[in-house]
């Protein structure tokens, strides 16, 4: 199952930490916005409107690299971590070149979906059986049905404690105020 802290990227679970605080101090700049440094080469840039958009839908709350962060560190602390990194393997995975797709499908499937994961993913069977039919000829759209299902599973359930989680409220709560 899940792997705990350690297995969020160093940057995620870094700006999971400081939002809190990032946000907190947007209070005192005028400019409503913070820099800083998740990689090498990249700028963050935190708006203060940027929590009251992931209320929106969990799409944008996806959509937003400071969002997917935090909601990542979240999910971690409620042990469903593997739910948000399968999501990503997908998503990651549709820009596989043709030639790399079986080693890639087979490294997924046996990571979050095969009987022995370390990470399963709490998949029906059904839709287990019909991804290991998948799997037999392996398409970018192999994985469309369970990649599907967990988001839906997110949306509906982990998506509704994260926006109540103290975390998220405390931050949305410094966004209306600031």
């Amino acid at each position: 199952m899940c792997r705990g802290l350690e297995a969020l990227p160093i940057t995620c679970l870094e700006r999971a930490k400081e939002l809190k605080a990032l946000f907190g101090s947007l209070l005192h700049k005028s400019d409503h916005s913070i820099t800083g440094q998740p990689k090498k080469s990249e700028k963050l840039r935190l708006n203060v409107d940027e929590p009251l958009k992931w209320k929106e839908s969990f799409e944008k709350l996806l959509s937003s690299q400071n969002g997917l962060c935090l909601f990542r560190a979240f999910l971690v602390s409620e042990f469903s971590e593997e739910n948000i990194a399968f999501y990503l393997a997908c998503e990651e995975y549709r820009e596989t070149k043709p030639s790399k797709l079986a080693i890639k499908a087979k490294k997924i499937y046996d990571e979050f979906i095969g009987s022995d994961a370390p990470r399963e993913v709490n998949l029906d069977h059904v839709t287990k059986a019909i991804t290991k039919e998948n799997m037999e000829q392996p398409s970018q759209s192999c994985f469309n049905l369970a990649q599907a299902k967990i988001y839906n599973l997110m949306e509906k359930d982990c998506y509704p404690r994260f926006l109540k989680s103290s975390t998220y409220l405390e931050l949305n709560r410094k966004a209306k105020t600031g």
